[in-house]
């Protein structure tokens, strides 16, 4: 079968039935076997003494990466080459894909920040990284939407887009290495040298798809004559990726997202992104986000679609 057409019956697939609950609470999701295999290879690999043998570790994490890389591979190609006219395929790529379950987890940011604020917190608390219990409503508001954006980029248009590119051996590389920089690759003391590689690797892998997605946000939502704002902000952000998408939401909502905020416990002065955007955030702004996220990825189908019609 097409592999166009496959991504596309995944996508749809995928926004049809989302994570369905019944099904991963009794068999384990790809994703966690993912991260079972990365925590795995950092316990046994990621050995020897901190900070005194940085090149030793740093191969390690090298070579961790590329047995990774190649596991994906072999995997990928030994489904897209099974006799079942792409339906493994199918259900696969759907299962890792993102859109229905990141709508729904955003969406309920806002349901819950619409019954109080410690509501809101606890919602927020599962989709973002940082300290959620001092946050005012805008604060929950903001993490919600920043989250959305991120996170359609890295798990919606991206997986779509090495899909397309390379069949489910690209899909499942980039999710590995997407998994792995977000366990190892962090400038930790135990990471700083062993996760390089991860989140080297995940750079390169989101650079495209990261942009891709800023323009599929500006394009689908009637924003591309703010695009002159995208590009003077997206730099702006801590992550040479990230702030593509999110700069693209702030300006689309024409809201400042990005600033100030607080990582285990110690307060982190970030500069907002769109500064001159609306900075007092509701729950009707993170539905807007909702929409936002629906219209980029209805604009990622219709890619495919054309794709899809040319090959």
């Amino acid at each position: 079968m097409n592999t166009a057409l496959i991504l596309i019956l995944a996508m749809l697939l995928d926004a049809i039935l989302g994570e369905p609950k019944w099904l991963w609470s009794r068999v384990p999701h790809p994703a966690v076997l993912m991260g079972r295999a990365v925590g795995w290879l950092d316990q046994n690999f990621n050995t020897g003494v901190i900070g005194i043998d940085p090149k030793e570790r740093k191969r390690s994490g090298i070579l961790t990466m590329a047995a990774l890389v190649l596991a994906a591979w072999i995997i990928g190609v030994i489904v897209s080459n099974l006799p079942d006219f792409g339906i493994l395929e199918i259900i696969l790529a759907a299962m890792l894909l993102a859109q229905k379950s990141l709508t729904q987890h955003v969406a309920a940011v806002a349901d819950a920040l619409r019954l109080s604020t410690a509501d809101g917190q606890l919602m927020v608390a599962r989709i973002v990284g940082r300290d959620t219990a001092a946050m005012d409503d805008t604060a929950v508001a903001r993490g919600a939407i920043e989250s959305a954006a991120e996170n359609l980029s890295d798990g919606v248009i991206a997986p779509a887009f090495w899909f397309l590119l390379l069949g489910l051996p690209g899909l499942l590389i980039y999710k590995i290495t997407n998994t792995a920089d977000s366990m190892i690759g962090y400038k930790t003391e135990r990471h700083a040298d062993f996760g390089w590689a991860a989140a080297r690797l995940d750079d390169v892998l989101n650079y495209i798809p990261a942009r891709l997605t800023a323009l599929l946000i500006a394009v689908t939502n009637r924003a591309l004559n703010k695009w002159r704002l995208i590009l003077r902000d997206a730099p702006l952000h801590r992550s040479p990726n990230a702030g593509w998408p999110e700069a693209a939401m702030a300006v689309t909502l024409d809201i400042a997202l990005s600033g100030p905020r607080s990582y285990h416990g110690q307060m982190r002065e970030f500069p907002y992104v769109h500064p001159e955007g609306r900075r007092t955030l509701t729950p009707d702004d993170i539905d807007a986000a909702v929409e936002v996220l629906w219209r980029a990825w209805g604009g990622m189908v219709a890619i495919v679609a054309i794709v899809a019609l040319f090959t």
